[in-house]
């Protein structure tokens, strides 16, 4: 029977492929013409936001205090890759969000599970000389050199997930491969480049559409998803070292420590009711892909949290970012044989 040996939860911002002078620089002009949420959830403009910034503002975003978390998160992605690939998985598990990469608003399912033998990245695009080429230039370090890579999916344990979800009263698009020209989206891309880094391990890419109305699944649909996909996981008949992955988060396109650490905490205590009762105007635009992070408490409550890495990736004088997350996640007895 297959067995969930191992769970992490990243985050997969833009920020994680920027260069310290996009953090420090490139941002103050970038964030300026985006739109945001308050604490309330409600809509507000990047000048709104600054004007609720606390007074110690700016001493978060001097250049040494972003230099400083900086450093924090590549340390962070460097500890992943090497506890995703010591976990010595043979499939894992991938809860992310589609941003009108595979899906659109003419067609977004609430969840969608792809059951392929394979699921190719696309290669990297050619970039137009811009104010804001070095942003896309983060976003190309998603993508691949040449013509693009197919990567293995476990086609198997995608349609066992998607047959026993729709038992369980799941309603779940099933996705067998991909239209002419459309590849993986970034949510999972980004853990094909930074963590698996050519290691060609089968992944079952689960969508989740945390980002656009009418059809988010809410807080509590999110855990039962994920408890659902837990049990089918053990009922799955091969032997199977099984990882599961949560893609996204934390809050942002402001970085909003308090809700952070209040889903961190959480899911290290595995208060599942906590997550199930989150409001769900707090989850608003990238804040949404915390959606991903309760499938895994879910799906995962024999693991416990064993490692986090949280930097609040302030970027402007109003406090605009995100909020950048870490997590692994092993059974206790793993856990103390370290």
């Amino acid at each position: 029977m297959a067995e969930m040996v191992a769970a992490f939860a990243s985050s997969h911002s833009v920020m994680l492929t920027c260069t310290l002078q996009d953090w420090q620089k490139g941002f103050r002009a970038f964030d300026p013409k985006g739109m945001y949420y308050d604490r309330k959830g409600d809509a507000v403009t990047y000048e709104q936001l600054l004007a609720l910034a606390p007074a110690n503002a700016k001493e978060l975003v001097t250049d040494e205090a972003i230099a400083r978390r900086f450093a924090q998160v590549q340390d962070a992605m460097a500890h992943m890759r090497k506890e995703v690939q010591a976990a010595k998985l043979d499939v894992l598990i991938i809860c992310g969000d589609d941003q009108n990469e595979l899906f659109s608003k003419n067609l977004q399912p609430a969840i969608g599970i792809y059951h392929g033998d394979s699921i190719r990245n696309g290669k990297k695009k050619a970039l137009p000389q811009d104010d804001f080429t070095w942003y896309k230039h983060a976003q190309n370090q998603r993508l691949e050199e040449g013509d693009g890579v197919s990567y293995p999916t476990h086609g198997a344990l995608g349609l066992h997930l998607i047959h026993g979800l729709i038992e369980d009263g799941f309603d779940v698009a099933s996705l067998g491969g991909t239209a002419e020209g459309k590849y993986e989206g970034h949510a999972y891309s980004f853990m094909h480049k930074k963590y698996l880094d050519g290691a060609m391990v089968p992944i079952v890419p689960i969508f989740l559409n945390t980002y656009f109305p009418p059809n988010q699944p809410t807080p509590r649909r999110c855990v039962d998803l994920g408890k659902a996909i837990g049990k089918l996981v053990k009922s799955f008949p091969e032997k199977l070292r099984v990882g599961f992955m949560a893609s996204g988060g934390l809050s942002h396109f402001q970085a909003e420590e308090d809700l952070d650490e209040a889903v961190m905490d959480a899911m290290r205590r595995k208060d599942l009711e906590f997550l199930s009762n989150l409001d769900v105007k707090r989850l608003q635009a990238g804040s949404s892909e915390i959606r991903n992070w309760l499938v895994l408490a879910g799906a995962c409550p024999e693991l416990d949290l064993s490692w986090i890495s949280y930097a609040p990736g302030y970027r402007t004088d109003a406090l605009t970012g995100t909020g950048l997350g870490f997590a692994t996640f092993y059974p206790p007895a793993a856990k103390a044989a370290e």
